[in-house]
This record gives structure tokens, C-alpha cells and sequence, in this order.
């Protein structure tokens, strides 16, 4: 049976808009879906089964902070082999041709970057680093992998019911039953020989640093338009943006598949998948 045509919805009013140019992209999970990362707050969205780890569980819990790297260790494999899809390719051949004046990203997989795009604001941090919470510390995530497998040579978790493979979560940890974190080994920071380890993100209940914020108003008060792309903007860390944007007369573009926050802020409003838009948005503009 042959395959039904790519359906594209009607381009014409996003296309004017970035063809304008210096358009700062605000980009959420819904981008990095395709790239096998699941989102928070989508259809499958893992908040539907999953608590992600707080910021007063990780400092003030050595057992919540030892799950975490435990569930974390687990689930890094996906995290470091995932690949940037053409949602990503196109934001970054939208910017190399001068159009996209900037990007800021909720997303921690560094998937823009590896997709080809420069100057990216990570207003969440990474995973591809770490932190030492005693001495501040940043590191390698892929070094402390290294470090861990040492550390855990015989560490394998049961599958979960069924058979299958732990989901691994957006933050780049999977569920595990409690019984598996007795055998899990933590190792703990190299410069300062003690200090517990953070991945190099912001957590859900943690503070976006305040530098990080006014770096991204600054750029979104300076475009000619804030393009958001696949974030349902649930949370006011992204929703703000908008919110500045639509303050300051900028004309916001939301791509996303499914209803958001911003929708009454929209001037221009795509509901269909980016792997979709974005491919075809840039075919346009991008000679």
C-alpha cells in the first residue's frame, strides 16, 4: 500500500514572518520528539507517569539524589546517542542564512547545537555537563559515564513489567524499583575530592540564573518576531517570552502540535508537527 502524501498546513503567514528576519527561536521538548527524546506535557508526555526530580529532593535528599544518578546512569545512554531530526536541521539552516536572529532553548539534550546551530542560550542548562554543588566545579558528563561504568561494572536493572527497556525521560533518567538502588555506586567530585555532583541543569522548584533571563529578553526585545517551536509553554520559564514579546508589540509565531498557554498571544498559530513545518518553511525561504 502506498504511503498517504506529507500533508503541510498552509506556510504562508509564518513564512512572512521569519522572511522578515532576525527571528529568535524559543524551542521546547516537541522539537527533540523525533529525535526519540519524549516530551513533559504531550500526548505521551512523561509527566503523565513521571514525577521529575525537584531541586529541594536533590540537595536536601542524599537517597533522591542518589536515585536520581542511579536512574540517570541508566537512561544517559539515549540521552548521548540521540541525533539531531530535521527540526533541527532546519532552525539551524534558517540561521545560517541570516533569518534567525537568535535561538534560546528549554531543551537539554544539545541537539540544536549538534544539528548545526551556533550561540545557543540553553535557558535550562545541559546534561553534557555537570556541577559539584560544594565547589562549583563544571565537568564532563560523558567523563563521569566513564567514571561510573568503572564504578558500576555488574549494574544492570531488571527490565520493567512486560519485558521492555525503562522510558527514559526528558531530564535523561528512567524509572527504576527502589530494590536496584542498593547496587548502584555514586562517585563524587574530582576537584575537590568530596563534593556531590549535579547535572548542569535546571531543575523543576530551581531558578533560572538571572543572567540566563535577561540574556534572553535581550533577545527577544530585539527581534522582529519570537518564533516558538514545540513547547505548550505550561510553565512561565518560556511563557514569559511570550508574554514580553507580545508586550512590546513583537509578533509571536507558535509551532507546536497541540493547544499552548501563548495561543491567545499568537499572530500567527501552526498546530501540526515541526518535523512537518520546519522542513517546508525552510524549502521556502532558504535558497
Amino acid at each position: 500500500m502506498t504511503a498517504p502524501p506529507t500533508v503541510v498546513p498552509d506556510l504562508d503567514e509564518l513564512t512572512a514572518l521569519v522572511g522578515n528576519g532576525n527571528a529568535v527561536v524559543l524551542s521546547g521538548a516537541g522539537l527533540s520528539t523525533d529525535s526519540g527524546i519524549p516530551d513533559y506535557r504531550g500526548a505521551t508526555g512523561s509527566l503523565r507517569r513521571h514525577t521529575p526530580m525537584t531541586w529541594q529532593t536533590f540537595t536536601r535528599d542524599p537517597r533522591g539524589r542518589h536515585r536520581y544518578w542511579a536512574r540517570s546512569y541508566v537512561g544517559w545512554r539515549q540521552i548521548a546517542e540521540a541525533r539531531p531530526n530535521d527540526g533541527h536541521r532546519a532552525v539551524a539552516a534558517l540561521q545560517q542564512a541570516g533569518l534567525v536572529g537568535g535561538i534560546v532553548t528549554q531543551n537539554v539534550d544539545g541537539l540544536h547545537q549538534a544539528g548545526g546551530a551556533v550561540d545557543v542560550l540553553e535557558l535550562h542548562g545541559g546534561l553534557d555537563r555537570t556541577v559539584c554543588l560544594q565547589c562549583g566545579d563544571v565537568a564532563s558528563r560523558a567523563e563521569l559515564d566513564v567514571r561510573l561504568r568503572e564504578a558500576n561494572p555488574g549494574f544492570r536493572p531488571e527490565p520493567v513489567e512486560g519485558g521492555a527497556e525503562p522510558a527514559v525521560n526528558p531530564d535523561g533518567d528512567v524509572e527504576l524499583p527502589e530494590e536496584a538502588l542498593d547496587d548502584f555506586v555514586m562517585v563524587e567530585c574530582l576537584a575537590c575530592g568530596g563534593g556531590p555532583l549535579k547535572p548542569d541543569v535546571v531543575f523543576f522548584g530551581e531558578t533560572v540564573p538571572p543572567d540566563r533571563v535577561a540574556q534572553a529578553y535581550s533577545l527577544v526585545t530585539c527581534a522582529r518576531s519570537l518564533v516558538v517551536l514545540g513547547s505548550s509553554l505550561t510553565v512561565m520559564s518560556g511563557y514569559r517570552f511570550v508574554l514580553r514579546a507580545a508586550k512590546e508589540g513583537i509578533p509571536v509565531a507558535i509551532v507546536n502540535a497541540g493547544p499552548t498557554r501563548g495561543d491567545d498571544k499568537a499572530d500567527v498559530r501552526v498546530d501540526a508537527p515541526l518535523g512537518r513545518v520546519l522542513p517546508a518553511l525552510t524549502a521556502r525561504l532558504v535558497r
